[in-house]
């Protein structure tokens, strides 16, 4: 039986790609999102990739890289504050994520680890970093002068870091974001630890990137 579920995404992948700004095809973003999202997880579970040549394998591969890397390039710029903002945007760290908000024109932005990594430098205590006007527009982090929050590096333990600084097994960053419960469970939990920090005010441009 012929690979249908990569025939389809193969499809899908050509559509999505967009090459022109006139393509009739890109006036539907929503719908375009849909059906390759369900095509991704048909072929995932379906697909018989030794059917596919060499080529074919090469091909594939080299689309869905440039697709993950054009969306990963989009998702980390989803967690900018205000435009008014003076901050140099945080650097997500890789195997992990931030999870950011605005109180009173201050940015505060909290480093997770996925489960498997933890933090290079100790910081129990340290449950957020902060950039206002009060730190010089820099972020005061134990990585001194630069946008560097925090560094995940592989681990079969994780004790560097406060247990709420920790993604769950088998439940990553990207896993988690793309889970509107789990990822409003995250930043509810800034939001409380910012509370708990005499940090009052209304909460501003939440969100959470991946690394």
């Amino acid at each position: 039986m012929a690979p249908r579920g990569t025939f389809t995404l193969l499809c899908s992948l050509a559509v999505f790609s967009c090459p022109t700004r006139g393509d009739a095809n890109c006036n539907s973003p929503t719908q375009l999102f849909e059906r390759l999202s369900s095509d991704v997880k048909v072929a995932a579970e379906c697909a018989e990739f030794s059917m596919l040549s060499s080529h074919d394998r090469a091909t594939l591969l080299l689309s869905m890289s440039n697709l993950t890397a054009t969306l990963h390039k989009h998702q980390l710029t989803e967690c900018r504050g205000a435009e008014s903002q003076r901050c140099p945007e945080a650097k997500v760290p890789p195997n992990g994520g931030l999870a950011c908000a605005t109180v009173a024109n201050k940015r505060y932005c909290k480093p997770l680890c996925n489960h498997g990594y933890d933090f290079a430098f100790l910081r129990r205590s340290r449950l957020y970093e902060e950039c206002s006007e009060q730190t010089g527009s820099q972020w005061r982090s134990q990585y001194v002068g630069g946008t560097t929050l925090a560094v995940c590096q592989e681990s079969p333990i994780q004790v560097s870091g406060a247990k709420t600084a920790y993604f769950p097994k088998d439940q990553d960053c990207l896993t988690t974001k793309s889970s509107s419960r789990l990822q409003s469970s995250v930043l509810e939990g800034l939001t409380s630890e910012l509370r708990e920090g005499g940090v009052d005010g209304e909460v501003e441009y939440a969100c959470l990137a991946c690394g």
